[in-house]
């Protein structure tokens, strides 16, 4: 099979529609290779043409999201001051806060390794390659950057799969702050 088949591609677009749909209904755990696809209007033969099991599946079709994850972190600029967190950091906050459900599901307890596996190596990818160029916050040269950002993708991870599971009260501009504030440490 041809990946760049247009069929190929719509019944993809389909699969992850219906995993994502599916997703904000119940655990990752609890979906199912049939469900998804009946709900993608395919048999299962269909799926497994393109998907080894539904953790491969949701972690793909949250691929556009991790990738705007990973886009915002890259964009926030080290001199803002701690007071206010950057443009970017508030815009991907506000960006979780609408796919809530979604991101629960997917970093939760019955969530899909897959995608919190990925979430992290963009972020880490990202980060580490924004530090090569010289955009590094001041102060951490004893710490090689690859570890540095590997270190800042998982914070920002866990700060994600904390506010979205046990924190929903808290708004997204004061988590945002409050994440900004942990990476601007107080006297930088």
């Amino acid at each position: 099979m041809n990946p760049d088949d247009p069929r190929a591609r719509r019944t993809r677009a389909s699969l992850r529609a219906a995993v994502l749909d599916i997703a904000t209904e119940r655990d990752l755990g609890a979906i199912t290779i049939s469900a998804v696809a009946k709900r993608a209007g395919v048999n299962r033969a269909t799926f497994y043409l393109h998907y080894p099991d539904v953790d491969a599946l949701a972690a793909d079709a949250m691929e556009e999201a991790v990738a705007e994850v990973a886009r915002a972190a890259a964009l926030c600029p080290l001199d803002a001051p701690r007071d206010r967190a950057p443009e970017p950091l508030t815009t991907l906050f506000t960006h979780i806060d609408g796919n809530a459900e979604l991101y629960a599901c997917m970093l939760g307890t019955q969530g899909s390794p897959r995608f919190c596996a990925r979430l992290r190596e963009r972020l880490t990818a990202e980060l580490e390659a924004r530090f090569a160029a010289g955009a590094r916050p001041a102060g951490f040269a004893d710490v090689p950057p690859g570890t540095h950002a590997a270190y800042l993708a998982g914070a920002l991870t866990g700060v994600i799969a904390h506010w979205v599971i046990d924190s929903r009260d808290t708004p997204s501009a004061d988590v945002a702050l409050a994440f900004w504030r942990l990476f601007r440490p107080a006297g930088k």
